[in-house]
């Protein structure tokens, strides 16, 4: 099996493609990374020789360039992770999200199309993407599968535009499809402009943490290593043409989820308990920002027996403790020196 990821260098990506390295040593994986800001090929240092993968620093904004790699490579599979996906910067500039989102997608599956030439089988197109389509919650609730999207801001847009493609092309082309909408994921690896990594680097660095408008926004927090292995069953296990929401079972107002945090901190490095709640900042709040996600997992749990296999407290130790004894990791991302890995690995 020749297995196409998309975004392999990224936070999700990396950690996807590490599992699948490993648990199946018989598979082709191919890592299709253009290496924007968030992808990182140290992510990936502990597996980048094994035998069975191949990184491929490509576009897919650049339809060409994706066409050749499928005639090059004859992929059978997908799993498609990239996306430009940081609120904050699609509200900056929505139109980098519907090139990489939506168009980018449109060119991966339109790729396939033309590689698979309507011989479907042993063929998948996986489409990763976002709880964030189904819009906001109010105080009670969840999210399901069947819930009609609402999209509040252009990342979320451009998020459920290319959920609706996927869908399209499956209809109308007979493209064999996966969709799974994951809620927050946190864990080793993730870029520092996310809330977690972002305030515990702040918090090493006794800078302020800023927190939107009153604090209380709500999100289900799901560790990116059970989402990797809820992304492994529903590739292998998960029916054709069909949608799996992934959470974790985990509701959290930020402005908890900050204080234990700091908490945990304290004690990581033996400051004294408050020390860094003290650096708490409210700062002005996000234009169109949505005030609570929170997944029903039910079905994957049901129909694919998967279930988080740690509690919030349990990951977010494992978290801090990954971004303490990797500062070496954590400064190259934040001065930017991990983008010269790439150079000195693969441009020899």
């Amino acid at each position: 099996m020749k297995i196409l990821i998309t975004g392999g260098a990224g936070f999700i990506g990396s950690h996807v493609v590490r599992l699948f390295l490993n648990k199946y040593p018989d598979y082709e994986i191919f890592n299709l990374d253009a290496l924007t800001y968030a992808g990182n090929l140290e992510n990936l240092k502990d597996i980048e020789s094994k035998e069975n993968y191949t990184f491929l620093k490509a576009d897919i904004n650049n339809i060409e360039e994706v066409e050749d790699l499928f005639e090059k490579y004859n992929f059978s599979k997908v799993i498609h992770l990239a996306a430009e996906s940081h609120v904050d910067r699609s509200i900056s500039d929505p139109l980098v999200f519907v090139k990489t989102n939506v168009i980018g997608t449109m060119n991966l599956m339109n790729a396939a199309l033309k590689n698979w030439k309507g011989n479907f089988q042993d063929k998948l197109f996986y489409h990763i993407s976002t709880d964030e389509v189904y819009g906001t919650l109010g105080e009670t609730g969840l999210f399901t599968e069947t819930t009609a999207y609402d999209p509040n801001s252009p990342y979320s847009a451009s998020k459920a535009s290319s959920d609706h493609f996927v869908r399209a092309y499956g209809e109308t082309y007979g493209l064999p499809y996966v969709i799974s909408n994951c809620s927050n994921n946190y864990g080793p690896n993730q870029f520092p402009e996310k809330l977690i990594p972002l305030f515990i680097n702040n918090i090493v660095n006794n800078k302020s943490l800023p927190v939107y408008g009153d604090g209380k926004y709500t999100r289900d927090w799901l560790f990116v290593k059970d989402h990797a292995e809820a992304i492994d069953l529903a590739f292998h296990c998960g029916e054709n043409n069909e949608t799996y929401n992934i959470g974790g079972f985990n509701e959290w107002q930020n402005i908890d989820l900050i204080h234990l945090l700091c908490k945990i901190m304290d004690k990581k490095l033996d400051r004294n308990n408050g020390d860094s709640a003290k650096l708490i900042t409210y700062v002005k709040d996000r234009p169109g920002h949505d005030k609570r996600y929170a997944i029903d997992a039910g079905k994957i749990n049901k129909e694919l027996g998967w279930k988080p296999s740690v509690t919030f407290e349990e990951g977010l130790e494992k978290t801090i403790d990954w971004y303490l004894n990797n500062k070496g990791w954590l400064k190259n991302v934040t001065n930017g020196a991990y983008k010269d890995y790439y150079q000195k690995q693969y441009k020899r």
